[in-house]
């Protein structure tokens, strides 16, 4: 069911594991054991697909019956099949509800389990009655409860064999929630599915049917008792073609409806630069005649109308923080596959500020432009800020890449957003033309439409590399 081929992994400068050989069968129950460092949370993310592999290559075996390479030294990359993660930080956001978490975990591989099914998993872990509560307002062993269930259920529902990843699964759960994993534990391992634990507790290590020792990098095996202890668990569910990142687009879509962090932080400085712009230009008489403090006034102008949403473009996404909670990211990273960074990217964007707030800063500010200069901006405002959007894309993508470097508070994002600059004045350098010269969709240097593709294009650039080059 998973194979893994002379894995070498590094964390930072240090080899963690090397020449790892190993492949996981249908019914195992295998326990990962050694010291704190020793590499166990390393295999499991490997094994997920989140760590980036020095050497060898992970594979996942499709329903199908085709070999996928969910990770590999070369930087190729797929999205796994059918499988439960839990990490050892949960990996979820405290605005997420516990019956939201469950039914992301199952849906986003296109599970459609019944509200009973969900219902009958929530009370046998004793989460059935905090199902509409907040997973901020949870204790520390409930909430690990939900990220143990979230793990183990797209496995459960699954018709075919599954692998359920789970890191220190039973830490932190009291003797009932313990109970009950070692009874799901030897349900699934007699459906045919098997699970990867990574451990320090003896009685789960004992209960498996394989123990792999970690040391040095390396690994020993012993073979284990299995577990005694058996469940009833939910039926196989129905499935549809998955949509990962439709499932992660009404999953943020979600947490910013119910706290719209994202909105009001971005409005917030576009609505201060609006108004300092309204002084700005408030004591400034702008020429009526064509001449050129005529488009050095207009340069002004465009800069000022257009400055609002470019701040809205590149102000820090909501969803990045929101993916920084208890390694949430890292569990989406693990769901989406290679889309992940592309998606997150995209969806974390300001998509649909640019345009209205570009609109309403030329009728803020407009006010001493001529009436036909005013009619033909109008008609082409749209253009410079659609190309905005462009920018918001290639700024999340660097905001994205910074969070995810080992002490991104160090880092100085704004550092790297300094090369958005360019696309800004390729904008600034159109929309002054549309007000000076009228709009032309001619592609010579200096027209406006070829100053919105340069614009658009450097974003891309930006954007393309934030989001890829990570990778390898």
């Amino acid at each position: 069911m998973l194979r893994i081929s002379d894995l070498e992994v590094h964390r930072g400068n240090r080899t963690v594991l090397s020449g790892l050989e190993l492949q996981i069968s249908s019914g195992d129950v295998l326990a990962l054991e050694g010291k704190n460092g020793s590499g166990k949370t390393s295999l499991i993310e490997a094994c997920a697909g989140i760590l980036p592999i020095t050497k060898g290559k992970v594979e996942w075996l499709a329903p199908s019956g085709e070999w996928l390479i969910v990770r590999d030294s070369e930087g190729r990359r797929s999205r796994p099949p059918i499988m439960g993660l839990t990490l050892q930080s949960n990996g979820i956001c405290g605005e997420e509800t516990v019956e939201e978490r469950l039914m992301t975990a199952i849906e986003i591989f296109g599970l459609k389990p019944t509200d009973e099914t969900i219902t009958e998993m929530l009370s046998d872990w004793g989460l059935d009655h905090r199902r509409g509560d907040r997973v901020s307002q949870l204790s520390g062993g409930l909430t690990r409860r939900l990220s143990v269930l979230s793990g183990l259920a797209p496995v459960a529902l699954s018709e075919t064999p599954s692998v359920a990843l789970l890191d220190e699964p039973s830490e932190g759960l009291d003797s009932v929630a313990r109970s009950t994993l070692s009874n799901w534990i030897g349900g699934l391992s007699s459906r045919g599915h098997a699970i990867v634990m990574a451990t320090h507790d003896q009685e789960f290590i004992s209960g498996s049917t394989r123990i792999i020792s970690i040391e040095s990098g390396s690994i020993s095996e012993t073979v284990g008792a299995g577990h005694s202890g058996l469940t009833k668990l939910p039926s196989p569910s129905h499935k549809i073609e998955p949509s990962p990142m439709l499932a992660l687009a009404g999953w943020a879509f979600r947490m910013e409806k119910r706290n719209p962090v994202d909105t009001i932080g971005r409005l917030t400085p576009a609505i201060l630069a609006l108004l300092l712009s309204y002084t700005i230009l408030g004591g400034i008489d702008m020429p009526q005649t064509a001449s050129m403090s005529t488009y050095i006034g207009y340069d002004l102008v465009a800069a000022l109308v257009l400055a609002p949403a470019f701040i809205t473009a590149v102000v820090s996404p909501a969803l990045v923080r929101r993916l920084s909670e208890e390694g949430c990211g890292r569990w989406w990273n693990a769901m989406l596959g290679p889309i992940a960074r592309p998606a997150n990217s995209v969806i974390s964007a300001s998509i649909i500020l640019p345009i209205p707030v570009t609109y309403i800063s030329w009728f803020v500010l407009s006010g001493s432009i001529p009436e036909e200069t005013s009619d033909e901006v109008l008609k082409w405002l749209w253009l410079p800020a659609l190309v905005i959007i462009d920018v918001s894309c290639a700024a999340s993508a660097l905001h994205l890449l910074v969070s995810d470097l080992r002490r991104s508070s160090a880092v100085a994002a704004s550092l790297l957003l300094a090369v958005l600059v360019w696309p800004f004045i390729e904008l600034m350098d159109a929309l002054s033309v549309i007000m000076t010269s009228g709009m032309s969709l001619e592609l010579e240097i200096g027209s406006p439409l070829s100053s919105c593709i340069i614009a658009s294009l450097s974003a891309a650039m930006v954007w393309a590399v934030a989001v890829f080059l990570p990778e390898y």
